[in-house]
């Protein structure tokens, strides 16, 4: 037998009060979001030219980092990204990377639209594109795209503008000296910021000795400045549904794309046609099997001070062998 609550009158009125400064609330909340809507509706109509009429906002994978929607229309769908207002710096060093490899006409990537400001947050547009898992003529070709835009070379090291790796901060600076660039910019801001993390002792003795002998992977090799994705895992590639492959979520600066290449080995994902294609195009300078090490450290050590201490114990040792080979 069930028990039926009985209510006074005082705690019916109660309960009606509570109900309506609910509803209240959550249509408060959404009246908020539609005038947020109606703001970045505004700018991509003002960027393509023509009224851009939002019928829907459906929520996709965006990452750690951001919330993502795909924004529906009667003709179009766009992605917008969102973040805090004090974020926008972000979106805009992403729209800069994407215009940037969209420049070298090799390999795809989103259109970028527009970005701005709302009243609670900042965000990026960017064309929409059904993506699906690489297949093995994908991943070939992304291999031959990938080396004609590395094989483009800059007149310097770093880039116009400092970006972020995740949600860290990554230096650009501008120079002529790759492993000046190496030493303070990759590495070296990496081992500060760990050291800020309470990360000391082996970690940073290491580090800092490495950082000194740098040098000796160098000594045969005179890297030219190329166009990086600069966090090319296996989660920022893919295929469209036409079978184009593509890349995204770009960290973009010059720099020797063995810096790509090794990432793409760091977690896995990119198949052995990806790497046959890659070669048969531009083939990796015979020490890139000791360099790749030196490469994927700074994400090593990105993940350490992102994600904590879990990946403490793997960057001590890659920093160990580093050195071993240097002996």
């Amino acid at each position: 037998m069930y028990s039926v609550p009985v209510f006074g009158p005082f705690q019916l009125q109660s309960q009606l009060n509570a109900a309506r400064t609910m509803a209240l609330a959550i249509n408060r909340k959404t009246l908020k979001q539609q005038a947020e809507w109606r703001q970045v509706e505004q700018a991509i109509s003002e960027r393509i030219g023509r009224a851009f009429q939002l019928q829907s906002a459906v929520a996709v994978g965006g990452g750690c980092i951001n919330s993502a929607y795909r924004l529906l229309g009667a003709e179009r769908s766009f992605l917008v990204k969102l973040n805090r207002t004090d974020r926008l710096g972000m979106f805009e060093t992403e729209a800069a990377a994407l215009d940037a490899i969209i420049a070298t006409a090799t390999v795809r990537t989103p259109q970028p639209i527009c970005h701005g400001v709302t009243d609670a947050h900042s965000f990026l547009v960017l064309e929409w594109i059904e993506l699906r898992s690489a297949d093995r003529s994908a991943e070939q070709q992304l291999g031959r795209q990938l080396a004609r835009m590395h094989r483009i070379e800059q007149s310097h090291f770093g880039w116009s503008m400092d970006n972020v790796i995740g949600a860290t901060p990554q230096l650009n600076r501008v120079t002529s000296d790759w492993v000046d660039f190496w030493r303070s910019c990759r590495l070296g801001f990496q081992l500060e910021l760990a050291e800020e993390n309470g990360y000391s002792g082996r970690l940073q003795k290491d580090g800092a000795r490495l950082c000194d002998l740098l040098d000796g992977f160098f000594t045969d090799y005179h890297p030219q400045p190329s166009l990086l994705h600069g966090d090319l895992w296996s989660g920022n590639h893919a295929m469209s549904t036409t079978g184009s492959p593509l890349i995204f979520d770009p960290a973009c600066y010059y720099g020797d794309r063995e810096a790509d290449m090794a990432m793409t080995e760091l977690f896995g994902g990119f198949g052995s046609l990806f790497y046959q294609a890659y070669q048969a195009t531009w083939p990796l300078d015979a020490g890139y099997q000791s360099r790749k090490q030196l490469y994927n450290l700074y994400h090593i050590l990105n993940h350490l001070n992102l994600f904590g201490s879990g990946y403490l114990a793997q960057a001590e040792s890659m920093v160990r062998a580093l050195l071993v080979e240097l002996d």
